[in-house]
């Protein structure tokens, strides 16, 4: 850590010195410009306040992500210096895109939970076999729809999968993208429910 309290990466660089770049990063001409034009620090100030918007996405994923790991609310309360009361307050309801996903459309749809980051990828494999496969996530679940195909899924680290044919999972930010892509293989018959699959 620097004495600013700014966690210092590989290197020495400071997390705001990574911010900073790119901010550079998205328009070079910017710096050169906040020398001699008012109105260059006007558009600072919009760039600054579209990256505390992306960092606020950022800060919702990591607790989702916590969350799925296993980790309990007054854990999160604690890292984020407020009650776990508080922390499940702001960040433990699903957005608006997930909970509509989970409701909406004439497909029949199945939600997983609970599931964490250590066995979804596991439920979701059993799921798919059966024709299930994801269409949507959130904090500890995954919402999905069944056709007569088996399903193969992956997650990756912001980053497309090997192969071809794998389709994006949701519209979330999270730490992981989740990917689903149909086989040439009939689903399994039968028809086991939502907690015969977490079980496994």
């Amino acid at each position: 850590m620097t004495s600013d309290d700014t966690p210092t990466q590989p290197g020495g660089d400071s997390l705001r010195d990574h911010l900073a770049r790119a901010l550079h990063d998205v328009d070079p001409t910017l710096r050169d410009r906040l020398t001699h034009d008012a109105d260059a620090h006007l558009e600072l100030v919009a760039l600054a306040r579209a990256a505390r918007s992306e960092t606020d996405v950022l800060l919702a994923a990591a607790v989702q992500s916590a969350r799925g790991a296993g980790c309990t609310w007054e854990q999160v309360g604690a890292v984020l210096g407020m009650t776990r009361q508080a922390a499940q307050q702001r960040y433990g309801q699903p957005d608006a895109s997930t909970a509509a996903a989970a409701s909406g459309g004439s497909k029949e749809r199945l939600i997983l939970r609970p599931l964490s980051a250590f066995n979804e990828m596991s439920v979701l494999a059993r799921a798919g076999r059966y024709g299930w496969h994801s269409v949507a996530y959130g904090p500890l679940f995954h919402v999905l729809e069944r056709d007569d195909r088996q399903w193969e899924h992956t997650r990756t680290f912001g980053s497309l999968p090997d192969g071809g044919g794998w389709l994006p999972v949701g519209s979330g930010w999270a730490w992981w993208s989740y990917w689903a892509r149909p086989t040439d293989l009939p689903a399994l018959p039968g028809d086991p429910t939502a907690s015969e699959l977490v079980r496994g």
